[in-house]
């Protein structure tokens, strides 16, 4: 069942993305190489928690972390870890929830540790471009169709793909509500766009093949082919005078 929000709901939730955008940009400031995955993650719950909020996956099905730290080929759900070093020339994306008085904000972005190739920053600049092409679709002329075919059209003109396995997602009081939200979709099909949707938009695109599995700890999901792979999410409400980033700060 879809939840749909008051303005003052949104208005809510408007906080918890606010510590979640906050959170996700520190950490991204302290990644470079020599960094630990840990460490960054230490850095978001102290944040989070700083302001009175709390880690929306910290336990989370038995997740570990306060965020999901990913490298390279890591799609998503890397499990912090103080020996997992970042290098010069990784891409490490971090995945961030804050949960605060009710509701829960969800964003992530994929960041460069030091001299990233060319061919991979281009990776992590359409990743984020096609964030931006399914946001047009946001209104409520539209379906959750298209704004997955805006996604995959704008990577695949590169060569690149969507994980399939794996989708965006309703956010609210629950971390993860109704619909799902594909990166990927036909036009005009699936659920009509509301006023009062809040949803987590969450291009994961891999250079390679789409395909994926989950690592033995159960959490990690990594493309098969070894393929680099970039993410980037913002929790987005549709109002009446369009949509609205709520995890975003500047």
């Amino acid at each position: 069942m879809i939840r749909l929000k008051t303005s003052a709901q949104i208005q809510a939730m408007r906080e918890a993305g606010k510590i979640t955008g906050e959170a996700l940009l520190l950490a991204g400031e302290h990644v470079k190489a020599g960094v630990s995955t840990k460490y960054l993650d230490d850095i978001v719950r102290h944040h989070i928690e700083k302001r009175g909020a709390k880690p929306s996956f910290l336990g989370y099905g038995g997740f570990p972390g306060s965020a999901c730290i990913s490298i390279n080929e890591e799609v998503i759900h890397g499990i912090p870890d103080a020996n997992r070093i970042l290098q010069d020339g990784d891409i490490v994306k971090i995945d961030v929830g804050a949960f605060f008085r009710g509701y829960h904000g969800d964003s992530a972005n994929t960041f460069y540790v030091g001299n990233v190739a060319p061919d991979t920053k281009r990776l992590v600049e359409a990743t984020k471009e096609s964030f931006y092409r399914g946001l047009e679709m946001v209104n409520a002329n539209y379906r959750l169709g298209d704004v997955g075919a805006a996604i995959e059209g704008h990577v695949t003109q590169f060569g690149y793909t969507v994980v399939r396995e794996f989708v965006g997602h309703g956010v609210g009081s629950e971390l993860h509500e109704d619909p799902n939200v594909p990166n990927y979709g036909v036009p005009g099909h699936g659920f009509r766009l509301r006023p009062g949707m809040t949803i987590a938009i969450e291009p994961m695109v891999c250079a390679g093949s789409a395909k994926v599995r989950v690592l033995s700890n159960k959490w990690t999901v990594v493309t098969v082919d070894g393929s680099m792979a970039a993410h980037y999410e913002h929790t987005v409400a549709l109002t009446e005078d369009g949509p609205i980033l709520l995890t975003k700060v500047d």
